[in-house]
């Protein structure tokens, strides 16, 4: 009798959560003053309009996020391609209930979120984060200086055990983005401290 040969089945790919940047533009600016997304990049244009440019150089779709009208009307004068305008609503009680609202919006994808006051951000640091993200990518991936993370700038996927984990968070009331981060796996992705400057106040420009 022949020996018979059976091909095992090979498991199919599951494919990656789509990649969405998410850019995060609703705060008071309060200690700086004045609007910071408005503020002129030595690059050209507003912090606004170049943190745009950064996100729109990954070919994703690109979600704005801000209270502010001129936000809004700023971005889409720049024709960029797929690019989604949110007007965020009431109560405005930070970047953790901002997110909660983003994860719910966009299920299933992964959101590389960015701050608006960063203007010495590079590509470098958006395609480091991406490129680990894609290794794990259902693990939160956030920025870190050196000596501090920085959870504004990082790729969380808006999958159903994060986004019911966030949902919890914010129903019990918490508002601290750290907070939860605390309370979950994350991975910091290290970047150099001069690329990740928060700039809030007019001393820091």
């Amino acid at each position: 009798m022949g020996i018979r040969c059976y091909r095992l089945p090979v498991p199919e790919q599951q494919p990656s959560a789509p990649l969405r940047c998410c850019l995060l533009s609703g705060g008071a600016s309060l200690r700086m003053g004045s609007d910071k997304a408005l503020l002129p990049h030595r690059e050209g244009g507003t912090w606004l309009e170049r943190t745009l440019r950064l996100l729109a150089a990954q070919r994703q779709p690109i979600t704005l996020l801000s209270r502010w009208p001129e936000h809004g009307r700023l971005a889409q004068a720049m024709n960029l391609p797929a690019l989604e305008i949110l007007t965020e609503p009431p109560p405005w009680e930070g970047p953790l209930l901002a997110l909660h609202r983003l994860m719910e919006r966009h299920p299933q994808q992964r959101l590389l979120v960015c701050p608006v006051d960063m203007p010495h951000l590079q590509p470098v640091v958006l395609n480091g984060l991406v490129a680990a993200a894609a290794e794990e990518p259902k693990q939160i991936h956030v920025a870190h200086d050196g000596q501090r993370r920085q959870p504004l700038l990082g790729v969380y996927p808006s999958l159903a055990g994060l986004a019911d984990s966030l949902a919890s968070c914010i129903q019990r009331g918490e508002r601290r983005l750290q907070s939860w981060l605390d309370s979950i796996p994350c991975s910091d992705v290290p970047f150099t401290a001069d690329l990740l400057h928060n700039i809030n106040r007019p001393d820091q420009l």
